[in-house]
């Protein structure tokens, strides 16, 4: 049955099974910002903001990819970056021809190799970011800045080379900020929604590139960026979508402003965005939750504190693999995906330190990814060992698994509050003998043949 461009008709799409399914996704940020590649290692956004307030947060923004907003800040850090290295009169839009001989001769395979190897579902790649350079070459091309985009179509490069992998390619586009249309400078949280573009054009301009991006390469997931023009049909343009793709994903930040009060800006919280009208995944940002959400989520992140490659970020300034692995298994035991960005190089080379946590990630997945994919929610998603090591549920079809997030030691391993089903059988992934085990009232002793490995997590299969 065919959407129709009502609100009462999208909102019967709900996030498909797919998308519970994978429950992980790449992140990619690459573009002009890529070249300078430079932020200060100011922080995390959540606690940056609640110890410094967001002034200082734009000031000393650890976000390369907002290198173009950054430099606009008088005496901010990146201003004084800019002025060294390029000039105070190099325009940031110069940046597009050196950008456009970088990646001549990347090669999109590696990363959809690197991506799967890291056990990823699905990709979503920046087509373009606030600064408005477009990684493909648009019949709609930027009014005002000639050849403002990629000479080689790197968004269709690079689907076909994560669907050969049998992954699923979605697309970001920064339909609320555009600086090549409003070059308000934001450096505060009020200008954020006053800087989406509400005129000359604008909303008609984005969202003809939304519907080429459907039309020419039918993404899995929409994953538009803090908000919209007030002027778009969404309705409309989610319907098409949906009809193109029925299996498609929009996330939370389609975010519309009333008409009669363009002026003003919403409340905005760090780590989460209002959410629009419709959406099929809520989308926190470097934040988790604390409890089984009913709705379906995402949280994004970099593996350092932005997004954009940043040559500051040292491995200090990184999750640690064990970290990743740990923040992962949390996020999906309360029904969560996680959308882990890696932020390229201008020439499209990854970082050796963002391609170790990855493959880290992926090694943990090839041994427990049963745990892990195409499961759901427990009745609670959180416990803990008898020794106080934390632990993480998940449900399968078949079996309930017990995460560790750690290594106990000893010979056995008592797990609270959890029991077999019928089945009484207890496996630890990894091992092919099943383990010994007994119930002692709410609480499940597991004996250990050998002590087990050190890692960063364990997952306890407990068949029905």
């Amino acid at each position: 049955m065919p959407y129709l461009p009502t609100l009462d008709s999208v909102r019967q799409h709900r996030a498909p099974e797919w998308y519970n399914d994978a429950k992980l996704g790449i992140f990619i940020h690459w573009g002009l910002y890529s070249l300078p590649g430079w932020a200060p290692t100011t922080g995390p956004l959540p606690e940056v903001v609640a110890e410094a307030g967001w002034p200082a947060w734009f000031r000393r923004n650890p976000y390369a990819e907002w290198y173009m907003n950054s430099i606009r800040i008088p005496g901010s850090a990146s201003a004084a970056y800019h002025a060294e290295h390029y000039g105070a009169d190099f325009g940031y839009e110069q940046l597009a021809p050196q950008f456009n001989a970088a990646v001549a001769g990347w090669d999109p395979a590696e990363w959809a190799d690197l991506f799967a190897a890291a056990g990823a579902q699905y990709v979503v790649l920046t087509t373009k970011h606030h600064d408005g350079f477009l990684l493909w070459p648009s019949a709609q091309p930027n009014p005002s800045i000639p050849s403002y985009h990629a000479e080689r179509d790197l968004v269709g490069d690079l689907t076909a080379a994560v669907r050969a992998r049998a992954m699923r390619m979605g697309l970001y586009y920064s339909g609320g900020l555009d600086w090549t249309f409003n070059d308000r400078v934001i450096a505060d949280i009020g200008d954020l929604f006053r800087a989406v573009p509400q005129a000359g054009g604008y909303a008609e301009y984005a969202t003809a590139h939304w519907r080429e991006l459907i039309e020419r390469y039918a993404p899995a997931v929409l994953w538009n960026d803090i908000g919209y023009p007030a002027a778009t049909n969404l309705p409309e343009l989610f319907a098409d979508y949906y009809n193109r793709v029925p299996e498609g994903v929009i996330n939370d930040r389609f975010v519309q402003p009333d008409p009669s009060r363009l002026g003003e800006a919403p409340e905005v919280h760090a780590g989460s965005v209002p959410a629009g009208l419709h959406f099929d995944m809520r989308t926190p940002e470097y934040a988790s939750f604390a409890e089984i959400r009913e709705e379906k989520w995402e949280s994004c992140r970099g593996l350092g504190y932005s997004f954009g490659y940043n040559r500051n970020e040292s491995v200090a300034d990184m999750l640690a693999p064990a970290e990743l692995i740990r923040s992962f298994i949390d996020i999906v035991s309360k029904n969560g995906n996680l959308l882990i960005n890696v932020g390229p190089m201008g020439d499209g080379s990854i970082p050796a330190e963002q391609r170790e946590r990855l493959l880290a990630l992926g090694g943990w997945l090839k041994v427990n990814g049963d745990a892990i994919y195409r499961t759901r929610p427990w009745t609670r998603a959180e416990g803990r060992a008898g020794d106080g090591t934390p632990v993480r549920f998940t449900r399968a079809a078949d079996a309930t698994y017990a995460i560790l997030l750690g290594t106990p030691a000893g010979a056995e391993l008592v797990i609270e509050g959890i029991a077999p089903g019928a089945a009484g059988s207890v496996e630890l992934l990894g091992r092919a003998e099943p383990l010994a085990w007994e119930q002692r009232g709410e609480h499940l002793a597991i004996s250990l043949t050998a002590p087990l490995p050190d890692a960063p997590a364990h997952a306890i299969r407990l068949a029905d």
